[in-house]
C-alpha cells in the first residue's frame, strides 16, 4: 500500500497560498450562462487557463521549487511530464535561475514540447509512456545528483494545487460540487484536502478519459497499478501514477467522492462547446467535467457546480480533429 505518513493538511495549504502570492495568479471564478442553462444548475468556471503558463500546474511547481535549498538549486531540477508540469517547472526554473531537465514520452503533443524548450529547459524525449520518461529522470537523479520533482506524487506539489480549493471556497462559499480532471492525483488530491478540510459536504468529482485511466484502475485494485497509455484529446491526463506512489493515491482515495470515465467523442463535444459558447479554446483535460455530465446524464439541477478549467495549451490541429469527431458523433 502507498505510504500515508506525510500527506499535506489544510494548514499547509494556507501556508502555500501565502508563499505563492505574487508568484502565480489568483484565477477568477466566472459564471457560465450556457452551462447553467444546459444543466439546470449554477455553473461556474475556475479559469486556471489564466496562469502565466496557461495551466494550474504552475502552483505546485512554483511552491515546490521555492522550497529548495541553495545546494539543491545548484544541482538542478529534473522531472517527467505529459506537458503542463514540465512547462511549469521550466517557467519556475527560469524565474529562480535553476537549470531544469524535462523528460517526456513521444505521446506529448509537439506544441507543448516546443513551449518548454522556449522557456530554456533541456528536453529529453524518451519512449512511449510517462513511466519510461520517469526512468530517465530517475537516472539523472542517481548519476548527476539532480533534484526530482514529480508531476503529482510530492507533498509540495499537492499542497500548491490545493490552493485552488481555497480560492473556490472563498469565491463561492455555497459550492455544492466540484469537477476536476483526474490523472496522477495532485490536482484532485490537493483540492480535496482544502475542500474537505473546510466544508466536508462539498462533493468532489474526478473525471478522466476511458482508456489508460491509471488512478481509477489503481483505486479499483486497492494499490497503484500500471496501465497502457493511449493518445487522447485529454493528453494532460495520461500517464501512470507510479507503482511506489506515496502521497497522491492516498490523497485521492481519502477525499474524492466519485470518479467518471469519458470517451473521446464526449471530450471532443465539450471542447467544441467551450469554443462556441464560452469563446475559449482549451485542452480536452480542462473540459472532462462537462463531458461527464453529458455522457453519464448526471443530475446537477439546482446545484452550485464548479468546473476546474485546468489548461488551454492545445494545438489548433488537435482542436480541428476534436471538432470533426464532435460533428460526427452528434
Amino acid at each position: 500500500m502507498p505510504a500515508t505518513d506525510a500527506l499535506p493538511d489544510l494548514s499547509r495549504i494556507y501556508q502555500a497560498r501565502q508563499a505563492l502570492q505574487g508568484q502565480v495568479a489568483r484565477t477568477p471564478l466566472i459564471r457560465s450562462e450556457s452551462l447553467s442553462r444546459r444543466f439546470g444548475c449554477e455553473a461556474w468556471l475556475k479559469l486556471e487557463t489564466l496562469q502565466p503558463i496557461g495551466a494550474f500546474k504552475l502552483r505546485g511547481a512554483t511552491f515546490a521549487m521555492s522550497r529548495l535549498g541553495p545546494e539543491q538549486r545548484q544541482a538542478g531540477v529534473v522531472t517527467c511530464s505529459t506537458g503542463n508540469h514540465g512547462r511549469a517547472i521550466a517557467y519556475a526554473g527560469k524565474r529562480l535561475g535553476i537549470h531544469t531537465v524535462i523528460c517526456m514520452s513521444r505521446l506529448v503533443p509537439a506544441n507543448k514540447v516546443e513551449a518548454i524548450k522556449a522557456l530554456g529547459a533541456e528536453v529529453r524525449i524518451i519512449g512511449n509512456s510517462q513511466d519510461e520518461a520517469e526512468v530517465e529522470a530517475l537516472r539523472l537523479v542517481e548519476e548527476q545528483g539532480m533534484v526530482y520533482l514529480p508531476p503529482f506524487d510530492h507533498p509540495d506539489i499537492i499542497t500548491g494545487q490545493g490552493t485552488i480549493g481555497l480560492e473556490i471556497l472563498e469565491d463561492l462559499p455555497a459550492v455544492d460540487t466540484v469537477f476536476a480532471g483526474l490523472s496522477g492525483g495532485g490536482l484532485v488530491g490537493g483540492i480535496g484536502i482544502a475542500l474537505k478540510g473546510i466544508k466536508p459536504r462539498v462533493e468532489l468529482v474526478g473525471v478522466t478519459m476511458d482508456r489508460g485511466a491509471a488512478m481509477v484502475a489503481s483505486l479499483e485494485a486497492g494499490q497503484p497499478v500500471q496501465v497502457t497509455e493511449y493518445e487522447s484529446f485529454a493528453d494532460s491526463l495520461g500517464g501512470g501514477i507510479g507503482l511506489h506512489n506515496r502521497y497522491s493515491f492516498e490523497a485521492v482515495r481519502r477525499h474524492m467522492d466519485s470518479a467518471y470515465l469519458v470517451n473521446e467523442a464526449a471530450i471532443a463535444r465539450a471542447m467544441v462547446h467551450f469554443v462556441e459558447h464560452e469563446k475559449m479554446l482549451v485542452e480536452g483535460a480542462a473540459v472532462v467535467g462537462v463531458a461527464a455530465i453529458e455522457q453519464h446524464s448526471l443530475d446537477v439541477r439546482g446545484k452550485q457546480v464548479v468546473f476546474v478549467v485546468s489548461g488551454h495549451n492545445v494545438a489548433l490541429d488537435t482542436f480541428d480533429r476534436a471538432r470533426a469527431l464532435a460533428a460526427a458523433s452528434r
